[in-house]
């Protein structure tokens, strides 16, 4: 399965999907909620990502609840999916970096929007962000 660069860790399309659902702001999951939102998925993978998401750091037990009759684990994730996927957008511009200037990247990505009312708001936002970095560095 291929793996894709994030961060300190590599992720799996799996990996995501189960980080995808932790992130879906409904509360800590346990794995068998977790094959539940995604039936794609079977205990055994999601347990296996879960433990693998523990140890990168990315997960922590938020708590030990019934599933019935049994104890088990339930787990919220410990970033936000917006960080998580400004950290890998970081990551994978500083493999990029020597290639490609950041203005290129922004007009790129400015370029992908079709809406004027957008492109006026996104515009607007980065002359902000530029002015607070003026101000720092210049």
């Amino acid at each position: 399965m291929a793996r894709q660069k994030t961060g300190n860790s590599n992720l799996t399309k799996r990996d995501l999907e189960v980080m995808t659902i932790l992130w879906s702001g409904e509360g800590p999951k346990t794995a068998s909620l977790i094959v539940k939102d995604n039936p794609e998925l079977t205990m055994n993978t999601v347990q296996a990502v879960l433990r693998k998401l523990l140890k990168d750091k990315l997960i922590k037990v938020a708590d030990i609840v019934y599933s019935g009759t049994v104890l088990t684990r339930s787990y919220e994730p410990v970033i936000s999916q917006e960080k998580f996927w400004i950290q890998k957008l970081v990551a994978d511009y500083q493999e990029i970096s020597n290639k490609v200037s950041k203005a290129d990247i922004v007009a790129a990505l400015l370029d992908t929007s079709k809406n004027t009312e957008k492109i006026k708001d996104d515009i607007s936002e980065i002359d902000d962000i530029l002015g607070s970095y003026k101000e720092k560095y210049l």
